[in-house]
């Protein structure tokens, strides 16, 4: 019986002759739900992809966890012992001093530039806690000290390309924070001479056109810290998803007056607008899955009145209204299969299209990254393809329940 209900749907959605127009309105339904669900698909890989990629770049230079003492100045005393206490928590899997601070960089052509210089240690027996670290311990990147004996720095990318550095060329480095009085009682800041000795690219914006890095014990002299003061301590735990809980466990072993912060709550803000622009994007492309069902309904509409007399004709011969329902239910869900099925065929080759030839370029002092990053989530795929199949199959509940309660004798009757 099935058979007969499938082949009676299968007819009405083809076109009859002299009936053009209604197998044209058939596909553009389909083509309205192949369009959605394309959109969807797209839309929803590259907004996971932009998530993804973010957490990736800002996780490759950025601890999992600060630590940091509260006070006037960014200053940590007595390190050592801090950084013995935080290894002590579980999840904690490195835990490492840093310097921070505002310099002023100048190449030979005196062009400046403001920068932020990391000073890390670089001890091979310690932990890191960040990727940069172990790329430098592991010697990927170059924080040796040149033949020449000078200071070692490290330049971002994007900072080395706007002042023309190269690897070998000298720089000096203004210290804002480790100022001195003159005997005229001015300030006179504390100026040191590096050698670039590599440059790295994170792919972050911001990272690559702002960051710089050298030694740990270079940037305390630079800033007239003692061997025991830093800025702060950088954690890596086991899972950066765990960040936030490990913190807590940090604050409670450490108590005042350190603070703690995870790298959630640092980049809170930036991640909780990515999820509230996922969420309206795939809010108004459901819409036009929504639109595309009306088209459903209209385009079944249609055919109860263009096939009024048919329907008639089967209740005549025997058919129930159940199998009448069937049959337009089955017409409906074909077009919300099979144009779920091409938009998301579309939707997987597009983002394919994206992910081979990175494409569209974007700007990326506005967007962080130069190019659109895509991440396919199965879950992502499913939901999407599952609410357009439940879409579709609403939409057809109405026109086949109206051509389910036809009566015989008036269908017949029908012109």
């Amino acid at each position: 019986m099935r058979r007969l209900h499938w082949f009676i749907a299968r007819h009405y959605l083809g076109a009859s002759r002299g009936r053009g127009l209604l197998s044209l309105i058939t596909w553009i339904a389909l083509g309205g739900i192949m369009v959605g669900v394309t959109a969807l698909v797209v839309v929803t890989a590259v907004m996971a992809g932009m998530q993804k990629d973010l957490t990736e770049k800002i996780l490759e230079s950025t601890p999992h966890i600060y630590v940091l003492q509260t006070g006037t100045a960014l200053r940590m005393n007595n390190w050592e012992d801090v950084r013995d206490t935080i290894m002590s928590v579980d999840g904690v899997i490195g835990a490492a001093p840093f310097v921070l601070t505002q310099v002023v960089i100048r190449n030979q052509a005196g062009y400046p530039e403001s920068a932020n210089l990391y000073g890390i240690s670089v001890d091979t027996a310690g932990t890191t806690a960040t990727d940069m670290e172990r790329k430098i311990l592991q010697g990927v990147l170059d924080l040796e000290p040149p033949e020449s004996g000078a200071t070692p720095i490290l330049v971002g990318s994007g900072l080395a390309d706007r002042m023309i550095l190269f690897e070998g060329d000298s720089v000096l480095v203004i210290a804002l924070e480790n100022l001195r009085t003159d005997m005229f009682g001015g300030l006179v800041p504390t100026m040191r001479q590096f050698e670039v000795t590599g440059t790295f690219t994170t792919g972050m914006y911001d990272y690559d056109t702002k960051n710089v890095y050298t030694t740990l014990e270079d940037a305390q002299d630079l800033l007239g810290l003692d061997a025991g003061d830093v800025s702060g301590i950088g954690v890596r735990t086991t899972d950066p998803a765990l960040a936030t809980h490990i913190a807590d466990e940090i604050r409670n072993q450490l108590g005042f007056p350190y603070s703690v912060e995870s790298w959630i709550t640092w980049n809170q803000a930036l991640f909780s607008a990515l999820r509230l622009e996922k969420m309206a994007m795939t809010i108004i492309l459901f819409l036009i899955v929504v639109v595309a069902a009306f088209n459903i309904v209209s385009t079944l509409v249609m055919v109860v009145a263009d096939r009024t007399r048919e329907i008639g004709i089967l209740r005549a011969m025997g058919m129930t209204q159940d199998g009448v329902l069937r049959v337009f239910v089955m017409q409906g869900l074909w077009i919300g299969v099979m144009g779920t099925a091409l938009g998301g065929a579309l939707g997987l080759f597009l983002v394919w299209i994206i992910y081979r030839f990175h494409i569209p370029r974007i700007p990326p002092e506005v967007y962080f990254v130069d190019h659109l990053p895509v991440s396919l989530r199965p879950l992502d795929v499913l939901t999407i393809v599952l609410g357009s199949v439940a879409i579709s199959f609403v939409a057809t509940l109405y026109p086949a329940y109206r051509a389910s309660r036809l009566e015989p004798v008036e269908a017949i009757r029908h012109e």
